[in-house]
């Protein structure tokens, strides 16, 4: 599946509580913030029961599914398609690298 095909059917399941202007961009915004949360914590649970991520992988990848589809919706919140947050991104990071500027950021700094 192309990754603006799948962001487009995500809009069949979008229902939104409330409304407004910004009710689908917060609901969307804080959605994302619970998923990504639901995928550390299971990994949490792998780490203190002595497993592998690699173990876990089914488990993980349908909490990281949940977190695509809100990254998807907030981006047509935001009025752009994944292609285009994709394209950005990938944009912005060949620039850091041109200029040297990507590093690892450990905790020495």
């Amino acid at each position: 599946m192309e990754i603006n095909e799948y962001q487009n059917r995500t809009q069949d399941t979008a229902v939104y509580p409330g409304g407004g202007e910004k009710g689908g961009f917060e609901y969307t915004l804080f959605g994302l913030c619970g998923e990504a949360g639901e995928l550390a914590n299971k990994y949490k649970k792998v780490l203190r029961n002595q497993d592998t991520y690699l173990n876990n992988a089914g488990k993980l990848a349908d909490e990281l599914g949940d977190v695509l589809w809100y990254v998807a919706r907030l981006a047509a919140e935001l009025g752009y398609t994944l292609e285009e947050v994709a394209s950005f991104n990938i944009d912005k990071l060949a620039i850091r690298k041109q200029y040297n500027e990507l590093k690892n950021h450990g905790s020495d700094q």
